[in-house]
């Protein structure tokens, strides 16, 4: 009979074995060369890539297993005129013009999926029903979470994105997702950025003015 912890802590000695680290090439693509993205390129992004993009954003962690994210990916120009009431100034074309706009929401009732997502104790979920405060924490946190895990995914696979707060949450949700658990967290627009609408990088703290060695 298999062990499961077992083949768990093979698989990270594998992985260990096989790569140590990312180059300073993939850290740049990920992180810090990527930019922003407001323009696109009139290219493309297929169903599967955005399956893949999902998949490599559910490999990273979330308390208690919990992924309360789900995604809306707003393709057609029917569907993003849905979003079209809630967007605040140029935001509107942003996402008019982009492949695809998708809506990162999180699911309040995450817990629901307890007895899926974590098998080994199927009644963990009434922790969060006996505590509506964590509850409402955990989703926020952990789908904000699984929000900056989309867009680095997205990057790794050599996409661009276009993350934007500047919308009304309370018109989305009540155009999207009345009478349901989720709430509207943030909008990324994703495809292959037109450098010519980037402008230059904004400042970074240092990590003498944010970061303290105790």
């Amino acid at each position: 009979m298999s062990d499961p912890r077992a083949e768990a802590q093979q698989e990270i000695r594998n992985l260990r074995s096989r790569i140590t680290k990312l180059s300073d090439d993939a850290i740049d693509l990920i992180l810090t060369g990527a930019r922003s993205h407001y323009g696109w390129q009139d290219k493309p992004v297929h169903d599967e890539d955005l399956r893949k993009i999902f998949d490599i954003m559910s490999a990273g962690p979330t308390s208690n297993n919990g992924h309360p994210t789900h995604i809306f990916f707003m393709r057609t120009d029917e569907a993003k005129q849905r979003l079209v009431p809630a967007l605040k100034g140029n935001n509107v074309e942003k996402c008019l013009t982009a492949p695809v706009c998708a809506v990162l929401a999180f699911d309040t009732e995450f817990y629901k999926r307890m007895p899926e997502l974590f098998p080994h104790d199927p009644g963990k979920g009434q922790m969060f029903i006996d505590n509506p405060r964590r509850c409402a924490e955990d989703a926020f946190r952990n789908g904000s979470l699984q929000g900056a895990y989309f867009m680095i995914a997205a990057r790794a696979l050599g996409f661009d994105v276009g993350p934007i707060s500047g919308f009304d949450n309370d018109t989305l949700d009540e155009e999207m997702f009345k009478g349901t658990s989720l709430k509207s967290n943030f909008l990324c627009n994703v495809g292959y950025g037109d450098e010519s609408f980037v402008w230059q990088k904004l400042p970074r703290p240092s990590f003498e003015s944010s970061c303290e060695l105790m």
